[in-house]
């Protein structure tokens, strides 16, 4: 697994971040909960297994916690929960991504697959599943070998008022501590 993380952190280093539109790139793929995702590599940091997490009271279930990566305090999130899906158990290939939103966060994963390039053409605009569903963090559906992978919108995932607002408290928290 090591020397799968590896690889991909090597190709994310090289990455020209060149210039263009956020549709059409090339996206970090990884599973959760059974389905295919995927994340614009511009977004994305590092890859790591999973640290000790500091769980940090007062926060939604879905703020995992804090962990300390080189010195640096990240926040890290499980998007399982931020999605509502079903818990799972941490294990080998349990991954988190590093992005960058402005600040770095991490975000759990099931496991990583790898970076692929997705023509617009093989592009799907999000589907409209009514008033009731929010779809405004994918965006779109991308195939790659005939297989459907969410593309995901992660500044739109990691930016609503109630993850805004348990940063604030994590932060706080940690600052006390010191």
């Amino acid at each position: 697994m090591q020397a799968s993380l590896d690889s991909i952190n090597n190709q994310l280093g090289s990455n020209d971040a060149g210039g263009g539109d956020t549709i059409g790139n090339k996206y970090l793929t990884f599973l959760l909960a059974g389905e295919d995702y995927g994340l614009d590599i511009l977004k994305v940091r590092e890859i790591i297994g999973v640290l000790d997490i500091t769980k940090v009271p007062q926060t939604s279930d879905f703020v995992g916690g804090l962990i300390n990566l080189r010195g640096r305090v990240i926040p890290v999130i499980d998007l399982r929960s931020r999605f509502s899906m079903p818990e799972a158990e941490y294990n080998e290939e349990t991954c988190i991504i590093v992005v960058d939103v402005g600040e770095l966060i991490g975000v759990i994963v099931d496991t990583v697959h790898e970076v692929h390039e997705i023509p617009k053409a093989e592009i799907e605009s999000p589907p409209v599943f009514g008033g009731t569903v929010d779809t405004s963090y994918i965006l779109g559906m991308g195939m790659i070998n005939g297989k459907l992978k969410i593309l995901l919108d992660i500044d739109k995932v990691l930016n609503s008022q109630e993850l805004v607002k348990d940063y604030a408290v994590e932060a706080r928290s940690v600052v006390e501590c010191v």
